[in-house]
């Protein structure tokens, strides 16, 4: 069995993984680095199903194995994902978009979850020679969290730690330097096509200005695919072919502040930029220059913390006016 076999582009990965179980070479840490959205979570399901299969204890279990990876339930897997806390209780952020909880900041791994990593590590394997921790996003810890990790790191006794992380400079030093590094790389348009289409999402493959966005994440295609389809499509009409009289500009300003919340606005700027930027290419936009000066100005304002009506409004009014 090809054990990497859906994970496409990061040859790599794959090398270094999967030599180290060849040669059963098998680092207590390992740092899953690279941009969000190219696969790094996809390899460490995959990467686990290698490990497995080689560490377990009764052949007769062997064929249970990839299934119960899916359900992330296998008794000497943990897999740990950033919460929110509600009321006292811990949340994903899946649990949290299906409860319709309205989110005032991102969510981290919390310091009750490293406790609980060591709980899990304090008994042996149940059914695999050694046991795997899974930490998604490891740069959402904060400072007592990742010390707490440093621990469990020094002494992991019969497991494998796998961080996963966006770059060496989201984690702290100290974590890093007991970590084996596997890198991951942005993907080209060709290999990104492939993933997004294997994953049924052809009709992101036909709409230029999210792939230009994704800039070789499959994932980030995918997640300003779903952005996008929260957004009217009348307003973005609208926006693309620019405010004609400040009326206009003052109404667009308003709609945009109502009905999208700041994280959207910061990925509305993204996108209006590509279409200007696209538009210009073809030689179907005029005057691309000054949008686009315009839209860079509102984002860092909107990043400041400005009020976005009036940001989008003084951006607008520019627009329509240059």
């Amino acid at each position: 069995m090809k054990y990497f076999d859906s994970l496409i582009g990061q040859k790599h990965a794959i090398e270094l993984l999967t030599e180290a179980v060849n040669k059963n070479r098998i680092a207590p840490a390992y740092l899953f680095v690279g941009p969000p959205g190219v696969g790094k979570a996809l390899a460490a399901k995959c990467f686990i199903e290698l490990l497995f299969s080689t560490l377990v204890k009764d052949p007769r279990n062997s064929a249970t194995i990839s299934h119960r990876i899916k359900l992330r339930n296998h008794p000497d897997l943990f897999w740990v994902e950033p919460t929110y806390l509600h009321q006292g209780k811990r949340l994903s952020v899946s649990e949290a978009t299906e409860a319709g909880l309205k989110r005032k900041s991102p969510p981290q791994i919390r310091l009750e979850q490293i406790r609980e990593i060591g709980e899990f590590l304090s008994r042996p394997p149940l059914e695999i020679a050694r046991a795997v921790v899974v930490i998604e996003q490891a740069e959402t810890m904060a400072e007592g969290a990742a010390n707490g990790l440093l621990k469990t790191l020094e002494e992991p006794g019969r497991a494998t730690i796998i961080l996963i992380a966006p770059s060496l400079d989201s984690l702290l030093p100290t974590l890093i330097s007991r970590c084996q590094r596997i890198p991951f790389y942005r993907l080209n348009q060709d290999k990104m096509k492939q993933i997004l289409k294997l994953n049924g999402h052809e009709d992101i493959v036909s709409h230029p200005e999210i792939l230009a966005m994704a800039q070789g994440s499959p994932g980030d295609a995918i997640a300003s695919w779903e952005q996008l389809k929260t957004i009217s499509e009348e307003l973005l009409k609208k926006l693309k072919q620019g405010p004609k009289k400040l009326k206009d500009a003052l109404e667009l300003a308003k709609e945009i502040d109502k009905n999208l919340d700041t994280e959207a606005q910061l990925w509305l700027v993204d996108y209006l930029q590509q279409s200007y930027w696209r538009n210009h290419k073809q030689g179907t936009g005029e005057h691309y220059k000054l949008p686009l000066q315009q839209l860079e100005k509102a984002r860092g304002y909107l990043l400041s913390y400005v009020q976005p009506k009036l940001v989008w409004e003084c951006t607008l009014m520019a627009i329509c006016q240059g």
